[in-house]
């Protein structure tokens, strides 16, 4: 193999690592439009994807200094080649960009282009952008195997931005799921109490001029209907809350989150961990919300005096484990979709995290909920 097959292979061997290792999106397409220029020996490249309005929502340039693009000022709109290699899925080779009926202007600062290799960027019949090599540093213009390359190079800008909007969906739909949870929490619980206290509230208004001892009996209960449901929006809130998981870390995040919990309830919740290694972020963020969950359900449901969490590394897996002494439930499929709308959405981000999560209860006796995820 020659020296240049083996820059050649290092190059591509880049953008496919940059697409694997799940870097953010413009980290992705920055490191494929440098190993771009570089394949196939261009002294400018760029790489655009558009927005709605005839702009550009991304647009990259290698090759040019800081100092030169404040310069050129303003980043392109979709006119000119630019535009036509958006709307038609043919690539553009030509020896002087200037010589084509579709070329129009670029600003004073501009560096001048001549030879150009254009390329669109596509999933399918779908053009998700462009990229574009300009100025071959040896003469002759870019060949065909340039081309070849650019397009392969294309290729993996096309998965990483179709990576990129899935994971967008995916979070958008996280999003929607954790406010339906929450909507049928506030009303299980806290509208159900509010309800309740309207009713005692307009029944002691009758009581107090006619039977005042049992007027006060009333009042009780209306205090402890109303400490009932602030106890039960504040742990609505919490999960409201996003841990700084990429900051703190997992460990980190459980243990203020139940330092929290363990103050504003009466059962102790206990926390302990031990040699809690990093996880992929979308696993730490699962075990985090699997935990939330089955403290919440531990705290509305099971009467228990302590409430334990135990976190530790058992190579190759991350164990998790959560036990309460209370009263216990029937953890068949049947009572699971009648008493517990968590256990159900725990059960899938477990699956989803790529682990195994196993919930075992005693009447009484209390609750047992372990999850194991694969540690990187």
């Amino acid at each position: 193999m020659t020296g240049i097959q083996r820059n050649e292979l290092r190059e591509v061997s880049n953008a496919v690592l940059a697409v694997a290792t799940h870097l953010s999106p413009r980290d992705v397409l920055q490191t494929i439009l440098t190993s771009a220029r570089r394949l196939v020996g261009a002294r400018y490249a760029a790489l655009g994807v558009p927005d709605s309005d005839g702009g550009f929502a991304e647009f990259l340039a290698d090759g040019v200094s800081d100092e030169q693009w404040a310069a050129i000022g303003p980043v392109p709109r979709q006119h000119g080649l630019l535009g036509l290699l958006l709307s038609d899925p043919n690539p553009i080779r030509m020896r002087d960009i200037r010589d084509h009926p579709s070329f129009g202007w670029w600003p004073a600062e501009h560096p001048v282009l001549t030879d150009f290799l254009g390329m669109p960027i596509t999933d399918g019949d779908e053009i998700l952008g462009e990229i574009y090599v300009a100025n071959k540093e040896v003469p002759g213009g870019f060949t065909e195997g340039d081309e070849e390359l650019l397009a392969l190079l294309a290729n993996h800008a096309a998965i990483a931005l179709v990576n990129a909007r899935l994971f967008e969906r995916s979070r958008e739909l996280s999003i929607v799921e954790e406010r339906n949870r929450i909507a049928r929490e506030l009303h299980d619980s806290v509208t159900q109490k509010l309800f309740s206290l309207r009713l005692i509230t307009d029944a002691l208004a009758t009581l107090i001029d006619r039977d005042i001892a049992q007027a006060r009996r009333q009042v009780d209960t209306v205090r402890n209907l109303a400490a009932d449901a602030s106890d039960e929006l504040s742990a609505v809130v919490f999960g409201l809350r996003s841990p700084d998981l990429a900051g703190d870390g997992l460990d980190i995040a459980l243990r203020k989150q139940i330092d929290l919990l363990d103050r504003v309830h009466e059962p102790a919740v206990r926390f302990r961990s031990r040699d809690v290694p990093r996880l992929a972020s979308a696993r730490e963020e699962a075990v985090y919300r699997i935990t939330q969950e089955a403290l919440h359900n531990a705290l509305r449901h099971s009467r228990a005096s302590e409430i334990t969490i135990d976190l530790v590394f058992i190579s190759p897996k991350l164990v998790l484990t959560i036990e309460d002494n209370g009263v216990g439930f029937d953890p068949s499929p049947s009572v699971q979709t009648a008493r517990r709308l968590g256990l159900s959405s725990m059960r899938e981000r477990a699956r989803a995290a790529g682990g195994r999560l196993n919930v075992t209860s005693e009447q009484p006796g209390g609750t047992t909920v372990r999850l194991e995820v694969p540690v990187d």
